[in-house]
């Protein structure tokens, strides 16, 4: 968008209707001239305490009055203008380009509630002072990321970048801690959260990596005739309920942060609970009804995961093999280290020496290992670590604080 459009379109459409005026070389919004400012905040012109953060210029005609052009500045950029040399206000900018590249009327305008009073509240005033077809459908502002409940911020020096928090947690667990929460509300940084957003992706990705493998097993066992597929009583009232769940939480404001409980859970819980009936000895048609449930419950799971981007890219095992590495990462352990030691442990255990081979267990929960024994057979996953409190993340700049040697 050229600075030409952006004047001219200042000129044409807002001044020469009245709406704005001419100060010594600076443009000003006459918010008076409009009187539906403040229907997006709620705020009224007359309880608008102006000069409370900046003094307010006497040359306004209303102190609650917005530049729409600034006359230069001594040290800063300026462009010619029939005003003289100056730079476009802030708000101005933002109605120009969404005029020039959207339209007068779009769907969808985002940003920080920081924004909703005055930026967003003068977009619309200049927008519909230049064009009273101005229209946006939906506003949705979002919440703040917070460290301690502060915003982060590069100023207070209390942020992390997604590349510091990737290098120990999976985008994915990160997406999963962001979605948590209603895109309105404030959501406070914690590692204690991350650690649980990564466990609860570990339990989704290898329920479906599961059901995945045993569908893959059973393939000769479904038929492929055409007819709807038949499903347990169980599955069904499953299915009905998570669609429809999905479906109405979605459609309340995006309530991404009601979705991975309830029915969702539910589905997850159900997929097991098929995985272990089909091991047990079934008749034929009752084991038909079980793997066509399995089937029709995963992908309705992943259908969710899809529309909420938590469907990886990769396969579900490659996806947990990298939340894995990224355990060890955080535990400071590399995987022959956990092997050697479930060897030492299945040693000890072997001598009967169980009080030791619970506390070699407890130290490697701790550092979010979870060793699981199957059978004969030891198997670790990630956890959240027993303890939490002292693990951060380190702000920008700062160094990761070494990790404590293992024995």
């Amino acid at each position: 968008m050229s600075r030409a459009f952006l004047i001219t379109w200042s000129r044409s459409k807002i001044i020469n209707k009245d709406f704005g005026y001419v100060v010594d070389g600076d443009v000003f919004f006459a918010v008076d001239k409009f009187p539906n400012y403040g229907k997006l905040s709620g705020q009224k012109l007359e309880n608008n305490r102006a000069g409370e953060r900046v003094a307010v210029d006497s040359r306004k005609r209303n102190p609650s009055d917005f530049a729409l052009w600034k006359a230069a500045t001594p040290g800063e950029p300026s462009w010619d203008s029939p005003w003289g040399p100056g730079r476009p206000g802030w708000h101005i900018e933002c109605s120009a380009m969404s005029a020039h590249y959207l339209s007068f009327k779009f769907d969808i305008h985002g940003g920080g509630l920081d924004l909703i009073f005055p930026h967003h509240e003068n977009e619309i005033a200049q927008s519909c002072a230049a064009c009273e077809e101005s229209d946006v459908s939906y506003w949705l502002h979002n919440g703040h990321v917070t460290n301690n409940n502060e915003k982060m911020s590069k100023s207070l020096g209390n942020f992390f970048t997604i590349r510091q928090i990737t290098e120990r947690y999976h985008p994915l667990a990160l997406r999963y801690f962001l979605i948590n929460a209603h895109y309105r509300s404030p959501l406070n940084y914690s590692v204690v959260q991350l650690e649980g957003a990564s466990d609860a992706i570990f339990y989704i990705y290898q329920s479906l990596k599961d059901c995945q493998d045993a569908l893959l097993q059973l393939q000769e066992e479904i038929p492929n005739d055409g007819k709807p597929a038949q499903t347990t009583p169980d599955a069904k009232e499953c299915i009905s309920k998570l669609c429809n769940e999905f479906q109405v939480k979605m459609s309340d404001d995006l309530s991404t942060s009601l979705i991975l409980t309830g029915a969702f859970l539910e589905a997850l819980k159900l997929v097991n609970n098929l995985l272990t009936m089909l091991k047990k000895k079934q008749q034929k048609q009752q084991r038909l009804l079980v793997i066509q449930s399995l089937k029709e419950i995963g992908k309705e799971v992943m259908k969710v995961l899809d529309v909420l981007g938590l469907q990886p890219p990769c396969s579900y095992n490659e996806v947990l093999l990298q939340l894995k590495e990224k355990a060890l990462t955080r535990a400071g352990l590399v995987e022959d280290d956990v092997i050697r030691l479930i060897n030492e442990r299945a040693e000890v255990r072997r001598n009967k020496d169980f009080l030791k081979s619970d506390q070699m267990r407890a130290h490697l929960q701790a550092k979010g290992i979870a060793l699981m024994d199957v059978g004969t057979e030891t198997i670790w996953r990630p956890c959240v670590p027993v303890q939490q409190e002292s693990e951060v993340v380190p702000s920008e700049g700062q160094k990761v604080p070494p990790k404590p040697e293992t024995a």
